[in-house]
């Protein structure tokens, strides 16, 4: 089974930095997506940075372009999410997401939110203030 855990977050000034990690593991898809989502307060969950495990296309919000970076290392397998310059409307419950497979592109599928991905974490609260 494919288990995300997830760790960091936290809150912090406008303007500050955070880090957030998510672990992976038993993910063995050729052809999937990887990747960082949100979700505020009564607002859709949305895609912030999703990434294709066979191409490595990474496809950002326009929100987020310039301040947030992903990386991943491969032992273990960890997926990080590099959140800079932060701003108050960026609060949200992050969430890491993994799918074994997509039709289009990572970033379509995105779109469907909480739908995009068979795989989650169980999120970790960003606040900014």
């Amino acid at each position: 089974d494919v288990q995300l855990v997830e760790s960091g977050g936290g809150s912090v000034e406008a303007g500050g930095s955070l880090r957030l990690s998510c672990e992976v593991s038993g993910y063995t898809y050729p052809r999937g997506c990887l990747g960082w989502f949100r979700q505020a307060p009564g607002k859709d969950r949305e895609g912030v940075i999703v990434v294709a495990t066979d191409t490595g296309i990474t496809n950002y919000a326009d929100s987020v372009k310039g301040r947030f970076t992903i990386n991943r290392d491969s032992t273990p397998n960890t997926m990080y999410l590099q959140l800079a310059s932060l701003k108050p409307e960026d609060t949200a419950m992050y969430y890491c997401a993994a799918a074994p497979w997509y039709v289009g592109s990572c970033w379509e599928q995105s779109e469907y939110g909480s739908e995009a991905s068979n795989f989650w974490g169980q999120g970790t609260q960003v606040t900014v203030s």
